[in-house]
């Protein structure tokens, strides 16, 4: 059935009684491709039915979905032509694995981020009805990211109340790590209030019913008011209907069809099983979340070496672990597991973990804020204002810095050191393996001022050459008669610097540049050789523009070839690719090293 589906209508020409078996054949497909491809298993196979139901009632392009954060799309792509490629999604040049406008007209907004779907359909609203167009606008989020702020703010600043307008609200009771916030708990207080359930079912049997439907309704309002935790929704003109079962796709349909018939904004409130379809995913659905290559809980890696070495650490220190979600992707989860009282974990809120940190940090207590790099992107401001200028000893371990292969445009860590690298106040960090990681992080926990440690994810192999920890850079390589100096930033920079070194027929000197700030002025002061400067960082206000800029400042005439990511968006591909592409591999090091000396 499924393939035979190559358009809107063909799916609207299916009797509802058949909409059961094509969720079935979808998930199948799903889980398929997820399992050679890697991707996001969970919130997908949750969210089918809800995606097939907003399919067969809207009329999609002309109608437009913007998805929140995008890892429930895969049902989405598949039903808007796009089944044939699907076993190219997260694969180069294949299908994104995130909503794209550059991919297909279906989809009306590019998303990666938690958050944004509430401001952007609004936006699209205000723009349809200023220029008198007619379509339905659907904003798709799940309870995880509502707390985030952004989409609080689009609730909240919704003064047009524009027509036309659902808010559907996906909740399957996790983000990605388990839901702790307290507008989750008010979810599922209301979802497991049975009266509420109960009164209001029997309400929807009445109503249109009888000569006192409009009494009823009257009545059902009443009973929202007093049982929903989002009664307040009701005083900013939003009509909210709740808790339903959205992997129910008869009754999704049904609730949809007269949510279309509305004038008003609607906020519909349903309850998905997150990995339903699949029972290792229904059992562990944070495991489940996204699979694949990069899934790095169980190897040598930065973020396995957090873990450990807070759990060490925590026997004789007095410190706090923050998380925004991603407890079990940081490495934190083992860290919760021996000390849960002191890991904090609130949930798709950057802004607020870091906010939360210097608030800590002023009560006396050391905190360490583990973030991946693309969503550290969302808390700059609180790194500028509420870290750094208050320069408090905020240790911000930064995962997923560099490259992240398949996950694509949204979520590639290469803009840290560039955001990051001149607010003042701020020392940053990159260790070039888990041992000089584990040693730096032991490092933090006396020290006075902002810290950030950025590193790759990943499994990570250990060098020989290990100087102990100390805000000064490492010779790691050394030549008589050097014709070149390389400076590395970070674990996949410095095994391609060594590599090259250990193969080349000329005197390469190998330095680890482990702080990134402040640079180590005195080895700068020494060198007389060309260098080349290695990053996984855009080469725009990177680390060696910083080392350019330095020379620039003491007149030194030495020449600096600066090599990182080029100045564009990084496409899905493997990470080895994706290096090759931007030049960090031993064929484009050893031509741009001749062109150099020479």
């Amino acid at each position: 059935m499924l393939e035979q589906i190559k358009s809107p209508q063909d799916l609207k020409a299916l009797p509802v009684s058949k909409l059961e078996e094509l969720c079935g054949e979808i998930r199948e497909k799903i889980i398929n491709v997820v399992e050679k491809n890697g991707g996001h298993l969970s919130a997908n196979l949750g969210s089918v039915e809800l995606i097939v139901a907003l399919y067969y009632v809207f009329d999609f392009p002309r109608d437009k979905i913007v998805f929140d954060v995008g890892h429930q799309s895969y049902t989405y792509k598949i039903l808007t032509e796009r089944y044939e490629l699907f076993e190219t999604i997260r694969k180069e040049n294949g299908l994104s694995g995130f909503p794209n406008i550059f991919e297909s007209v279906y989809d009306c907004y590019s998303s990666g981020h938690a958050g944004s779907s509430i401001s952007a359909g609004l936006g699209y609203c205000y723009a349809r009805d200023r220029q008198k167009q007619d379509y339905y606008v659907i904003s798709f989020i799940g309870d995880g990211a509502l707390v985030n702020g952004v989409a609080l703010e689009g609730l909240i600043n919704n003064s047009e109340k524009p027509e036309k307008f659902l808010v559907l609200l996906n909740d399957n009771g996790m983000s990605i790590s388990k839901n702790t916030s307290g507008l989750y708990r008010a979810l599922t207080s209301l979802s497991r209030n049975k009266t509420y359930s109960k009164t209001m079912k029997k309400a929807d049997n009445k109503i249109g019913k009888t000569f006192f439907g409009k009494f009823l309704k009257r009545i059902k309002s009443f009973i929202k008011r007093i049982f929903s935790p989002f009664a307040s929704l009701e005083l900013l003109g939003i009509r909210y209907t709740g808790v339903y079962d959205g992997n129910n796709v008869k009754q999704t349909v049904r609730l949809l069809k007269d949510i279309k018939n509305s004038q008003r904004i609607n906020l519909l409130h349903v309850k998905t099983v997150k990995g339903k379809g699949l029972k290792k995913s229904e059992n562990d659905s944070e495991k489940y979340h996204g699979i694949g290559k990069h899934f790095t809980s169980s190897v040598n890696s930065f973020s396995c070496a957090l873990g450990e070495t807070l759990t060490e650490m925590a026997k004789d220190k007095n410190f706090v672990a923050i998380s925004a979600g991603m407890l079990d992707g940081t490495g934190l989860k083992t860290l919760k597991e021996n000390y849960p009282e002191i890991v904090l974990d609130v949930g798709i809120c950057e802004e607020h973990a870091l906010t939360l940190a210097s608030g800590i940090a002023l009560g006396g207590i050391k905190p360490y804020c583990a973030i991946y790099s693309t969503f550290l992107q969302r808390a700059y401001d609180q790194m500028v204002i509420d870290v750094c200028l208050q320069n408090l000893p905020i240790c911000v371990c930064i995962d997923r810095a560099g490259l992240v292969g398949a996950d694509g445009q949204t979520h590639q860590g290469v803009f840290d050191v560039s955001y990051l690298s001149h607010i003042p106040n701020l020392t940053v960090l990159a260790p070039k393996d888990v041992a000089e990681f584990k040693s730096m992080l032991k490092f933090s926990y006396d020290f006075k001022t902002p810290l950030a440690i950025r590193y790759c994810n990943g499994k990570i192999e250990d060098f020989a050459c290990h100087d102990e920890f100390s805000l000064k850079w490492e010779k790691t390589f050394e030549t008589p008669s050097a014709k070149l100096t390389i400076l590395a930033v970070g674990y996949r920079m410095n095994k391609l610097a060594l590599t090259f070194a250990e193969s080349s027929n000329f005197g390469v000197n190998v330095i680890n540049a482990r702080v990134i700030k402040p640079l180590d002025t005195q080895i700068l002061n020494d060198i007389s050789t060309p260098i080349i400067t290695l990053e996984e960082n855009v080469v725009n206000g990177g680390f060696g523009q910083s080392v350019l800029n330095y020379y620039n400042l003491i007149d030194k005439n030495i020449k600096v070839l600066n090599l990182g990511i080029k100045d564009e968006f990084v496409k899905q591909a493997s990470v080895e690719k994706q290096l090759e592409i931007n030049g960090l591999d031993i064929k484009n090091l050893k031509i741009q090293a001749k062109k150099l000396i020479n």
